[in-house]
C-alpha cells in the first residue's frame, strides 16, 4: 500500500513539475517532510533495526526530490 501511495506521488509530481514548474515546489517540500517524519521515527529503534525501519522512507523521499527535479528539468528542455 505504502508503495502504491509513493508511486502515485510521483507521478503527480512529476507531472506538476512539468506544467507548473514553481508551483510544484511546495507539495514536494510536503511530501519529503512527511516521509522525513517516517524515517526519523523509524530511525528511533536501536541497532540494525532502526536502520531498515527508516531506510524505506529515506529512498522514498529521494525518490520524490527526483521526479520533481526531472519533470522541472524536462520543462527546461521544451523548446517553447
Amino acid at each position: 500500500m505504502v508503495i502504491g501511495v509513493v508511486i502515485v506521488a510521483c507521478v503527480v509530481l512529476a507531472v506538476l513539475a512539468f506544467l507548473l514548474p514553481r508551483l510544484s515546489r511546495h507539495p514536494q517540500n510536503g511530501a519529503q517532510r512527511g516521509l522525513g517524519a517516517g524515517s526519523r521515527a523509524g530511525s528511533k529503534a536501536p541497532g540494525v533495526i532502526g536502520r531498515l525501519l527508516s531506510k524505506p522512507f529515506s529512498s522514498s523521499s529521494r525518490a520524490v526530490g527526483r521526479s520533481g527535479a526531472a519533470g522541472r528539468r524536462a520543462r527546461g528542455r521544451m523548446p517553447f
